[in-house]
């Protein structure tokens, strides 16, 4: 059966709107590359104990090689299943639960199906394998996911799969009715105002909610108001929250700067502290995504921040090929010594053996 957005319960849906911190949720794999449900659960709990709006599941963090080898149900349904039955620390509250969807138009609405079975909110769409199709071909497409599920629109930056979506087609998706939410992710200024202006001119950023994937610019896009024309006048907009591989890990941190952003903007106090807290997040991704190397390491980058913390065994990831990058570890050793406040080391340790139980 196919969910509207207004079957969404109403506290996810103002949760989504107030701004939250969704992590992109990696795959936990042994040594033999097999599925290790248990730091799979794990993963799920510690993000939902650092306190995360929700969890993003099947997205490019968690591979989208997942599809391949037949883990997408369960990857699925072990985040789902760890959302219903942990009781995190400080009380059960609403979690927005985000499936990632992908391929031609027969796989997409098929993944949204089942995404709609296991009781997730809304499916992140990725568009990476319609490369080459026009703008009526892709809102086709849209059009009909949406159908099945609530969206969240994905503009994918290139070196990752990404193509470019121009701002006729923003916004024309913003104006799909079940279309909720666009997480911009170009890793791009001019890009990122395309998604924007498309939002403004459909006449739609009171119902369609716009979070980061920038993780090159977190601090900023969620601190600066966006301002964009409609029929000759200024609208302005803000990013809520951010949906970002970042944020898979030292995810307590994230939650906090989050936090932290929203009261500077309720208050109007913005300090230069946290003005620098921009680059000293951008330059922890640098290493995290491995962004020396054109981001090949991205996935193992996160991988190893969590095998250090004790959540994962290893880096592996199903592709063979992808592993850390030369010199890739030592800037993470860099910026781990650099920057001691980003870690939440020290959470993690005190509830490891309560996730991994």
């Amino acid at each position: 059966m196919a969910l509207h957005r207004a079957d969404i319960p109403a506290a996810v849906t103002d949760l989504l709107f107030a701004g939250t911190a969704i992590p992109a949720h990696p795959l936990a794999l042994n040594a033999s590359r097999q599925f290790d449900p248990l730091r799979q659960r794990a993963l799920s709990r510690y993000y939902i104990d650092a306190g995360s709006g929700g969890l993003a599941v099947g997205v490019h963090a968690t591979q989208f090689e997942i599809r391949d080898v037949g883990l997408y149900e369960p990857v699925l349904e072990s985040a789902m299943e760890t959302a219903n039955d942990w009781t995190p620390i400080g009380g059960a509250r609403p979690l927005i639960m985000v499936a990632g969807l992908a391929g031609g138009t027969a796989q997409a609405v098929q993944e949204a199906r089942t995404a709609v079975s296991m009781g997730y909110h809304a499916g992140l769409l990725s568009l990476a394998a319609m490369k080459g199709s026009s703008d009526e071909e892709l809102i086709a497409h849209c059009e009909a996911v949406a159908a099945e599920m609530p969206v969240v629109g994905f503009y994918l930056q290139p070196a990752v799969g990404g193509i470019h979506l121009s701002v006729d087609f923003w916004r024309r998706f913003a104006q799909i009715d079940n279309v909720i939410a666009v997480k911009t992710a170009p890793f791009n200024r001019y890009r990122t105002l395309d998604v924007i202006r498309g939002v403004v001119e459909a006449g739609a950023e009171e119902r369609v909610a716009i979070y980061t994937g920038n993780d090159d610019h977190i601090v900023l896009d969620l601190l600066e108001p966006f301002t964009s024309l409609r029929d000759g006048r200024e609208v302005r907009v803000r990013i809520r929250g951010g949906l970002l591989g970042h944020w898979s890990v030292w995810t307590k941190r994230a939650v906090e700067q989050l936090a932290r952003i929203h009261t500077a903007i309720d208050t109007g106090v913005i300090d230069a502290d946290l003005l620098a807290l921009n680059s000293k997040i951008t330059d922890c991704n640098r290493a995290v995504f491995d962004v020396e190397n054109d981001f090949a390491g991205c996935i193992p980058g996160c991988h190893e921040i969590l095998r250090r913390q004790g959540l994962l065994e290893g880096t592996w990831c199903l592709n063979p090929a992808e592993n850390l990058s030369p010199g890739q570890a030592e800037e993470l050793d860099r910026v781990q010594a650099g920057y001691p406040e980003m870690n939440d080391d020290a959470f993690v340790a005190a509830n490891l053996d309560r996730w991994l139980a």
